[in-house]
C-alpha cells in the first residue's frame, strides 16, 4: 500500500526478461535501505525487491504488469522512474490510498498554463473513466493527484511546481503515456452496483457505504 508521494527518482539501469517474468535494475538514493522481499512502487507499479545494494537495487515484474503499463514500449537503459517504498501503518495519509495495480494507460492530450499546470488524459480502455471522478484522486505514474474534469473520453488533473519539480512529470509532453491507477474505493463501489436494480437509487447507494 502507498500514499501517492514521491520520495525520490530512479535510474532504470538494465531491464531483461528471464522466462515468465522481467527483471529491472534501478539506481536510487535509498537501494541501501531496502531489504529483500518489500514492494517498491515504480512509476505507479507495485514491484518486489529481490537484490539490493548501497547504489541500486532489482525488481521483478509479472507479464501482466509489463502488458497493462508503458513499461512495455518506454523502459530503457537511462529512463526516468517515480519510487515510493510502502507507507507504514503509523504514517501520515497525505496522499491517498493506492495499490500500485496499474489499472491501465492514459496518453497526455493537453497541458494548460505556466506554472501550475493543468494535464488533459485520454485513458487507452474508455471504461477506466468510470473510477474517475470529478474532485476524486488518481494516481498518475504513481503521484497522486486530484481530478479537476472528468469527462466523457477524458480527465484532467493539477500539477502544482513542487510536483512537476519532483516527479517525472515534469517531463510530460504532449502524446506522453502514464500509468494509471483510479482510486480503490470507487471500484469497489463500481463493483457492488454492476447489474443491481435500484443502481440509480441514493438511498441503494447510501447503504452500500453506511
Amino acid at each position: 500500500m502507498f500514499t501517492g508521494l514521491i520520495e525520490t527518482l530512479g535510474t532504470v539501469r538494465s531491464f531483461r526478461q528471464s522466462g515468465a517474468y522481467y527483471t529491472l535494475s534501478i539506481e536510487a538514493g535509498f537501494s541501501g535501505e531496502l531489504m529483500i522481499g518489500q514492494s517498491v512502487s515504480v512509476s505507479g507499479a507495485c514491484l518486489t525487491v529481490t537484490r539490493n545494494d548501497s547504489r541500486s537495487f532489482d525488481v521483478e515484474m509479472m507479464r501482466e504488469t509489463w502488458t497493462r503499463t508503458w513499461f512495455r514500449d518506454g523502459l530503457r537503459a537511462g529512463t526516468l522512474v517515480n519510487l515510493e517504498r510502502a507507507m507504514r501503518l503509523t504514517d501520515r495519509l497525505d496522499g491517498h490510498l493506492v495499490l500500485g495495480h496499474v489499472d491501465g494507460t492514459a496518453r497526455l492530450s493537453e497541458l494548460r498554463g505556466t506554472e501550475t499546470r493543468e494535464a488533459v488524459f485520454v485513458p487507452g480502455n474508455p471504461e477506466l473513466l468510470r473510477g474517475i471522478v470529478e474532485k476524486g484522486s488518481v494516481a498518475v505514474d504513481g503521484v497522486s493527484l486530484t481530478v479537476i474534469d472528468a469527462g466523457e473520453r477524458s480527465f484532467s488533473v493539477g500539477l502544482i511546481p513542487a510536483t512537476l519539480e519532483a516527479t517525472t512529470l515534469g517531463g510530460l509532453r504532449a502524446g506522453s503515456v502514464i500509468n494509471l491507477e483510479t482510486d480503490i474505493l470507487g471500484k469497489y463501489i463500481a463493483r457492488l452496483t454492476e447489474n443491481k436494480p435500484g443502481i440509480k437509487d441514493s438511498g441503494y447507494l447510501a447503504s452500500l457505504l453506511s
